[in-house]
């Protein structure tokens, strides 16, 4: 996970004229506003200007100005730009075609970039397509000079995916290819038939697709691929063609539609929702302890604020007296100091145990603590109830126990052991009624919010949280 670099401190901005007896204007650390990265990160401001940049570079116009403002009226940084490899018969045509009708992008391939480039205004409408609707390009390039030399001339593919799959697999299938004259269209004879008898009649066998000469192909394609997969290191997926096709467009489809890891900075803002008893304080514990996250538990916060005798504690003091719900301002109030903190904003922090219901979470964003990752824990209530009903505390040594999970080590410790009244049976069902009661709303708030199952290993939980943190957040399919 990226780590912004400089940290904030107490000492505030530093002005052009400060002062410089004890510390360079220019490297102190400054105190940012929690506005600033919740705005470049919810905008990809950081994304923008890095790609503007490389296309700056490799377009090198006579004006930059005009060139950039030019760039961003295209708005074009998420046009699929694609690269398709395979061996032959692996179906990596009929796999690009699916993808540009799906994509509503541009299909290239060598045979249509070498008619192209005999016309000039063709050569013009190619790139108007491709900075528009984004490129496909179809077995290109076909040896690592090619790699190479598409990379020099500012082709940058977002993701490359390799159709893979075993030769006697692929020349068995390339024997039953037909191709349709009319169309280009690919068929086969085993595998896809047209039902049409028009299409029957006029398909015809390809040229090149005896044992022999597909085992001659299935050579020269070995010895060029492996030369080729080393220049797209981070973007490269390879998918087994050996299954039905669809299954092969739609793992392709899913990893054209995902979004790379960023190189911005990135300062986790985590909210963690789930019933009681699903495990959001211990993950919450571990993100902390991994990230150096500031751990914000809303509880915890309130019963701080008593023990310290603050002024808000003794507004808080006679609720928590007379057991009765804090009023959501006093908590709010609570909560926006923490979350405003100076290593709340430098850190990231992870959030539990608020909001609860949607109000609560309209005043979290009113007051510009928007998290950036949203996950609800979902455990169902057979397993809730076996988590908290079993638990056990020793009056005499403190000692935690559970039943099942963590029995007492003798039968006289067992004898004495006590259960908390909220962890009876009835109040946890009346706190899972409270929560799913309100979920649905909070789920419809947080559109993009994360799903998890949470009836399973903490640290099987941990990894799926900590993939969704690190990871962008994934694009809806059309």
């Amino acid at each position: 996970m990226t780590r912004r670099r400089g940290g904030p401190s107490d000492g505030g901005l530093q002005g052009a004229g400060a002062p410089h007896g004890g510390m360079d204007a220019t490297t102190a650390p400054h105190r940012i506003p929690p506005e600033m990265p919740q705005y470049g990160e919810a905008n990809h401001i950081f994304e923008l200007m890095q790609n503007m940049l490389e296309q700056l570079l490799i377009h090198q116009p006579k004006d930059p100005i005009l060139f950039m403002i030019s760039h961003l009226q295209r708005d074009n940084n998420n046009v699929p730009k694609i690269v398709i490899l395979g061996p032959p018969a692996s179906g990596k045509t009929t796999i690009a075609m699916w993808l540009c009708k799906h994509l509503n992008s541009n299909l290239l391939t060598v045979e249509n970039l070498i008619a192209r480039e005999l016309s000039s205004l063709a050569a013009g409408a190619r790139r108007h397509y491709q900075d528009v609707t984004g490129w496909i390009l179809d077995g290109i390039p076909e040896t690592r000079e090619q790699a190479l030399m598409i990379q020099t001339l500012g082709i940058t593919p977002r993701h490359v995916i390799v159709l893979s799959s075993p030769d006697t697999v692929l020349i068995e299938r390339n024997l039953g290819k037909r191709i349709d004259p009319q169309t280009g269209e690919i068929y086969h004879t085993t595998f896809d038939w047209p039902p049409e008898a028009e299409i029957q009649n006029r398909l015809v066998v390809p040229e090149g697709i005896s044992e022999l000469e597909t085992a001659r192909k299935l050579l020269e394609y070995h010895r060029n691929i492996i030369r080729i997969l080393p220049a797209y290191p981070k973007i490269l997926k390879v998918i087994s063609a050996d299954q039905p096709c669809m299954d092969v467009f739609y793992q392709a489809l899913t990893y054209a539609q995902t979004s790379h890891r960023s190189n911005a900075p990135f300062t986790p803002r985590v909210l963690l929702c789930g019933p009681v008893g699903s495990g959001r304080r211990l993950q919450a514990a571990l993100l902390a302890q991994k990230y150096g996250l500031v751990n914000v538990h809303c509880g915890q916060l309130l019963k701080e604020a008593v023990a310290d005798k603050s002024k808000v504690g003794e507004l808080i003091q006679p609720y928590f007296q007379k057991k009765m719900a804090v009023p959501d301002s006093i908590i709010m109030k609570v909560l926006d100091q923490r979350l405003s903190q100076q290593d709340s904003v430098q850190k990231g922090w992870v959030l539990h145990g608020f909001p609860r219901d949607l109000d609560q979470a309209h005043m979290l964003h009113s007051l510009g603590h928007q998290p950036s990752r949203v996950f609800f824990l979902n455990v169902p209530l057979d397993s809730i109830i076996e988590r908290l009903t079993l638990r056990r505390m020793d009056p005499v040594t403190g000692e935690r126990y559970h039943l099942m999970y963590k029995p007492p080590p003798t039968v006289e410790i067992q004898a004495r052991l006590l259960q908390h009244p909220r962890d009876t049976k009835e109040q946890v069902k009346l706190k899972m009624d409270l929560f799913y009661r309100h979920s649905s709303d909070l789920e419809e708030f947080y559109r993009q919010a994360i799903a998890i199952n949470g009836d399973q290993d903490p640290y099987t939980v941990f990894e799926y949280i900590e993939s969704g943190i690190i990871n962008p957040l994934p694009r809806k399919v059309p």
